[in-house]
């Protein structure tokens, strides 16, 4: 298998999460955590490596949680309630025992990882954070990130603020033509 490429760019782990699958909303969404192998290298990269290889169960349990943290991110971002659904996945896993983490240097159960990201998100979507999540402009992706700046309209990946740009470009060429 090919090393998927990770986004760590969002501003915080839960949000990295969601980037695991891009262009969600495009025709063809891009899986960045297809198998287990995945799932080990992702938790590596964020600073929760497995205590031991992940198994098909917590890899589905990670996809789930990811899709409902989507959920809730983007009704805090549109301003409407969550889904019920992913209300209740998220809580149950924030509700796990946290790791145990002593100086970065230990492994960590997938569970305990789960919790961990799931607890995250609720700071955040709890917090004065929220104010700070926004949605990407480009319909095919509309990430979730933190922008403290609250001036960006794009996510940090260079390619979604490029096409807006360029589409704004031609909009305005064609306008200026008519």
């Amino acid at each position: 298998m090919e090393s998927p490429t990770f986004r760590t760019d969002g501003g915080a782990t839960w949000l990295n999460l969601l980037a695991t699958r891009g262009q969600s909303f495009g025709a063809h969404p891009v899986e960045r955590l297809p198998d287990t192998a995945s799932v080990a290298a992702w938790l590596d990269l964020v600073g929760l490596p497995p205590d031991v290889p992940p198994t098909e169960a917590e890899h589905a349990a990670l996809v789930s949680l990811r899709e409902a943290l989507r959920e809730l991110a983007m009704a805090t971002v549109e301003g409407r309630p969550a889904s019920p659904d992913a209300r209740r996945l998220v809580g149950e896993h924030a509700s796990a025992p946290l790791p145990h983490v002593a100086a970065g240097a230990d492994r960590v159960p997938v569970a305990e990882s789960l919790a961990a990201i799931a607890a995250q998100a609720l700071v955040t979507l709890a917090g004065p954070d929220r104010h700070l999540l926004k949605e990407c402009a480009e319909g095919d992706c509309r990430w979730v990130f933190l922008d403290p700046s609250g001036r960006r309209r794009w996510c940090p990946n260079p390619a979604c603020a490029t096409r807006g740009r360029v589409r704004a470009h031609r909009a305005r060429a064609t306008a200026a033509e008519a």
